[in-house]
C-alpha cells in the first residue's frame, strides 16, 4: 500500500512526524492518527524494535496492527538522511519523540534549530524523567515510571497478606498515560498556536513518572496535611463499603459496588438478606466501613453460592452496580463492545482478519470503523508516499 486512503475525522489536515518507538510516543500518534491526523513515521533500519514483540503471523507481528494503524511508514535514519528529516519538519505541524533527553540535540536538531526552519511546529517530547532536572539522563521504561511514580506502592497486597513483590497491572500504563497526555499537550499547544493566533509552536514536555504521579488523588494533601501515606489496600476501599471484588461459585471473580445506601439495601434484597440493610453496623456508609471485614464474609458467602454470571445477573436485576473480572475472550465476545464496536473486526493484508479496539474518542456521525484506515503497514510501506507529498 504505497498511497493510503483518505482520511476523516477532525484533526484531518493536521501534519506530524513520528520519532518514536515502543510504546509512549507511538500510543500519542495513534491516537491522533485515529482522530484524521496525517502521521508519518520515521523508523530506523530494521525498524520501531516493537515490532519485534508478542505474536506474529507470517512474520508480522500482530501487536503492531494496532500499533502503527493509521500512519504513514518510511525507514529514515536522521544521522545520515539528515536533511531528508529536516524537510519533514519543514513541512510538519508537530514533533513527537520519545528519545533519551538530549537525543534530538545530538542529532542537530534542538528546538531551537527547528524552530528556526519552522517557526510554528510544535514539539511534543516524551522521556521517562522530564527533560529537566536531576533524573534527566536516567533511562527508563514504563514499569520505572510506575516504581518511581507511586502506582506499584499501591498495586502491593495488603500489609502482611503476601510477601510477593507488587504486580504490575498487566499493560504499559505509564507509557500509554504518558501518552495520552502529550496528545493533550501538543493539541493544546497547537490551539495557541492558530486559533489564540500566536503562530508560533512551543514544546511539550510530558514524562512516564509525573504522568503516573497525577494519578495519587489526593494523595500529596494528605501527606502535606499530617504526614499520613496511603497504603495498598487490596481490592477494597476504606472509604466505601460494600466494594470488592468476590468468589463465585465456578472459580470467577466478580467486582461488586454497593456502596450508597440505597444501592446497599437493594444488594441485601437481591441476595435474599433484606434485613441487612436495617442493621445499626450496615445502616450508613461510615458503619459499613467499620464493619467491612464481616461484611464482605458475607456477601463472598452468597457469591459462593453461585456461578460469576448468575450472580452478576441477579445484581443487574436489583440495579447493582457488578461485573465480572473480563479477560480478553470475554471482552472480545462481549455485545455491548461489539454493539458499541470497542471490539472490530479488521481485515489485516499482513496478519489476515483480526480485532482491533474501536475509538474511545465518538464525534456524532463518525462511524467507529472509519477510525481504521489501514492496520499498522509493512516497513517502509510509504516511502514513495512520504517523498511524494516532500516532493509536491
Amino acid at each position: 500500500m504505497s498511497t493510503p486512503p483518505p482520511r476523516t475525522g477532525p484533526l484531518v489536515g493536521l501534519k506530524i512526524v513520528e520519532f518514536g518507538h515502543y510504546i509512549a510516543g507511538p500510543f500519542c500518534t495513534r491516537i491522533l492518527a485515529d482522530l484524521g491526523a496525517e502521521v508519518i513515521k520515521v523508523e530506523p533500519p530494521g525498524g520501531d524494535p516493537i515490532r519485534g514483540w508478542g505474536a506474529k503471523v507470517n512474520g508480522h507481528p500482530v501487536w503492531f496492527s494496532i500499533h502503527g494503524r493509521n500512519k504513514l511508514s518510511i525507514v529514515l535514519d536522521p544521522k545520515r538522511e539528515k536533511q531528508t528529516a529536516l524537510r519533514l519538519l519543514q513541512r510538519a505541524d508537530v514533533l513527537v519523540e520519545n528519545f533519551r533527553p538530549g537525543q534530538l540535540e545530538k542529532l542537530g536538531m534542538s528546538p531551537e534549530a527547528l524552530h528556526a526552519i519552522n517557526p510554528r511546529l510544535v514539539i511534543a517530547r516524551v522521556s521517562g524523567y522530564g527533560q529537566d532536572g536531576p533524573y534527566r539522563d536516567k533511562p527508563a521504561f514504563g514499569a520505572i515510571g510506575e516504581a518511581l511514580g507511586g502506582i506499584r506502592h499501591l498495586t502491593a497486597h495488603p500489609s502482611g497478606m503476601s510477601d510477593l513483590p507488587p504486580p504490575r497491572c498487566g499493560v504499559s500504563i505509564g507509557d500509554d498515560l504518558a501518552g495520552l497526555y502529550a496528545a493533550v499537550g501538543l493539541l493544546s499547544a497547537v490551539y495557541q498556536r492558530d486559533v489564540t493566533g500566536t503562530g508560533k509552536g512551543r514544546v511539550v514536555d510530558v514524562c512516564l513518572t509525573e504522568s503516573i504521579i497525577s494519578l495519587m488523588e489526593g494523595m500529596l494533601p494528605e501527606y502535606a496535611m499530617d504526614g499520613r501515606i496511603r497504603q495498598p489496600f487490596g481490592a477494597g476501599m476504606p472509604t466505601a463499603a460494600p466494594t470488592n471484588t468476590y468468589p463465585s461459585g465456578d472459580g470467577k471473580w466478580l467486582c461488586v459496588a454497593g456502596n450508597s445506601d440505597l444501592i446497599f439495601r437493594r444488594l441485601t434484597q437481591a441476595m435474599g438478606k433484606p434485613g441487612l440493610a436495617d442493621e445499626p453496623r450496615f445502616l450508613t456508609n461510615a458503619d459499613r466501613c467499620a464493619h467491612a471485614a464481616e461484611l464482605d464474609a458475607i456477601i463472598a458467602g452468597w457469591t459462593r453460592t453461585r456461578t460469576a454470571s448468575a450472580a452478576e445477573s441477579a445484581l443487574d436485576a436489583a440495579e447493582v452496580p457488578s461485573s465480572r473480572l473480563f479477560d480478553i475472550a470475554d471482552i472480545a465476545a462481549d455485545p455491548h463492545f461489539r454493539a458499541r464496536k470497542a471490539v472490530l473486526p479488521v481485515s489485516d493484508p499482513l496478519i489476515g482478519d483480526t480485532l482491533h479496539c474501536g475509538p474511545a474518542i465518538r464525534l456524532d456521525g463518525d462511524a467507529p470503523e472509519s477510525v481504521v484506515g489501514w492496520p499498522g503497514p509493512a516497513l517502509d510501506a510509504h516511502r514513495a508516499h512520504v517523498l511524494g507529498l516532500l516532493a509536491g
